[in-house]
């Protein structure tokens, strides 16, 4: 009798053990491709098309089910379907749903993917309300910003290519929309391009991403094209992403007040900075092939370098063209050719005749109309042409100028290849201290349009001739500097047009960008809440997040 419940006994313990293996076997899958497709409507709703690539682990559970989180609780649960591998699935629920935040949870069924299998669902989502803000920075403009559907970290493991697909509304127009700030890791700018349907579309792609962290994009067009009435107006705590129960804490501790003086200030700040990006949106509207011919003060412009710089690449290129001469170097002041040359471009006369001004703030202005003209001018002649490969031919350039400065084996040829290319080497977004590493140590020979650039060359001490032998046997002398004493001339020279003639560079620059590209980048300082008990913490103006979802 003892021995038949002992043996009852252990069979009861195994059944019990197994029962717990079983119970602790979880979903642990693999997320090669996420592709989002986000469409922006024209009565204010979105729709969301979701392709998930699974690959499950073979020690994992059967995916049966995946969790789908959403914006906000104001979606049509009929305007839902799935399949799996092109196979329908109906089982599709707001009660299932077992992630924080709200969603749905889709049932594969007989389709549910095997350990060591893989599997492609898809999930539509018809219509999800209350998911356009208004814009933080401009008044006539709407935000939409989005973050894809992720999954608990103990899910799901390794790399996904995700792709995100924002479709604007129907009548924006390519010069429009604004894309606000990238995700860290990403590219700093989405591809742009019209889609099958006419509207404008950005798109972001990371294939080293994961399906774990929470990404967000977003984007601002004119609020004209959706109507009024689908624009959500949070209320300041829900703009500071609180309920009532999270102002409990601060309200005992009696730092209530203080918190929202801070939060208010906090925002004021983040309102009044301006993006210093001018370049229009349409020219990164994507078309083929590289733009050649530009010259480096127009790379400089596709390039968005900051005006200063490129205000003393002009200065740079007239003196060379024997077009002007430095009289003062602070102030700056310029003994302008009588007559001018005739190989300057428009923008070099432009910039000759703004030095003809007298008035600080009358020159001011004339060389910020000369930089709107020299934006236009590029923006022109861009159109037609792939931004991205242009970008990069250009880069090229720059890159191979700065190899050839480094490769030559003495100074005089080191002088030499830094005169022919110095204006593309300016193009490095590290020109200032690369310029300092390069002429470190030797001399420079310094080029014959130095004497026009530098007022006090002649009477400097650090200025000294050297002999060198030419090919007919007689030596040649040519005056030198420092390595160092050049290296900060031309960096100097930079600081010293920003310090003497812009001034302030962000105001400078905002009066420019008002005038070629007045919509700033939203990217509001104040949270918007995207809907009750969304756990994604948005971040920005208009906040459309897809919460986490997929564990089980």
């Amino acid at each position: 009798m003892r021995k038949r419940m002992f043996i009852i006994s252990v069979l009861f313990v195994f059944t019990l053990l197994s029962a717990g293996s079983a119970l602790a076997q979880s979903y642990y899958f693999e997320l090669p491709q996420e592709i989002v497709h986000v469409f922006w409507n024209e009565d204010g709703t979105q729709s969301i098309h979701y392709t998930f690539f699974f690959k499950n682990s073979p020690s994992g559970h059967a995916i049966e089910y995946v969790d789908v989180g959403l914006p906000n609780s104001n979606f049509e649960v009929n305007s839902i379907s799935a399949d799996v591998d092109g196979i329908a699935v109906t089982d599709i629920s707001r009660s299932g749903f077992e992630e924080e935040g709200v969603g749905v949870a889709v049932g594969l069924g007989g389709n549910s993917i095997k350990p060591g299998q893989s599997g492609q669902v898809s999930v539509f989502i018809g219509t999800v309300r209350d998911v356009i803000y208004p814009d933080s920075e401009d008044d006539n403009y709407a935000s939409a910003v989005f973050s894809p559907n992720y999954f608990g970290p103990s899910y799901v493991y390794g790399k996904t290519d995700l792709t995100v697909i924002f479709h604007l509304p129907p009548g924006v127009q390519p010069d429009e929309p604004k894309w606000h700030a990238s995700p860290s890791g990403w590219e700093s700018e989405p591809r742009t391009y019209i889609d099958d349907q006419g509207l404008v579309t950005y798109e972001w792609r990371n294939t080293s991403a994961n399906g774990y962290t929470q990404y967000l994009f977003g984007a601002s067009f004119p609020k004209k094209y959706v109507p009024e009435s689908a624009i959500t107006r949070p209320s300041l705590l829900k703009n500071l992403g609180l309920s009532s129960e999270d102002l409990i804490p601060f309200a005992f501790c009696g730092g209530f007040g203080l918190f929202i003086l801070l939060v208010i200030v906090a925002s004021v700040r983040g309102s009044q900075k301006r993006k210093l990006r001018y370049l229009p949106p349409k020219i990164a509207i994507e078309g083929h092939g590289v733009k050649r011919g530009l010259t480096a003060i127009e790379a400089a412009i596709l390039l968005e370098q900051p005006m200063d710089k490129i205000m003393t690449m002009i200065l740079f290129a007239v003196i060379k063209k024997k077009s002007a001469s430095v009289i003062s170097r602070d102030p700056l002041k310029l003994k302008i050719g009588d007559p001018l040359p005739d190989n300057l471009h428009p923008y070099e006369r432009k910039f000759l005749e703004a030095f003809r001004r007298r008035k600080t703030s009358t020159r001011r202005t004339s060389l910020q109309k000369m930089m709107i003209d020299l934006v236009k001018s590029v923006t022109k002649k861009m159109k037609g042409f792939s931004r991205r490969e242009t970008v990069s031919y250009y880069r090229n350039i720059m890159k191979r100028a700065w190899a050839q400065v480094e490769a030559a084996n003495t100074p005089e040829v080191k002088s030499q290849k830094y005169d022919e290319v110095m204006e593309w080497t300016m193009l490095d977004r590290d020109y200032e201290d690369r310029t300092r590493e390069v002429f470190r140590t030797g001399p420079v020979f310094v080029p014959m349009w130095w004497g026009r650039y530098d007022p006090a060359y002649g009477r400097s001490t650090t200025a000294r001739p050297i002999s060198t032998p030419s090919g007919t046997g007689r030596t040649t002398t040519l005056p030198h500097l420092p390595g160092s004493d050049f290296a900060a001339s031309m960096v100097n020279g930079v600081q010293d047009f920003s310090s003497s003639v812009v001034g302030n560079l962000t105001d400078f620059t905002s009066k420019i960008t008002n005038k070629t590209n007045p919509v700033p980048v939203s990217t509001s300082s104040g949270r918007s809440y995207g809907g009750s008990g969304c756990a994604c913490a948005c971040a920005c103006a208009g906040c459309a997040c897809a919460c986490a979802g997929g564990g089980r």
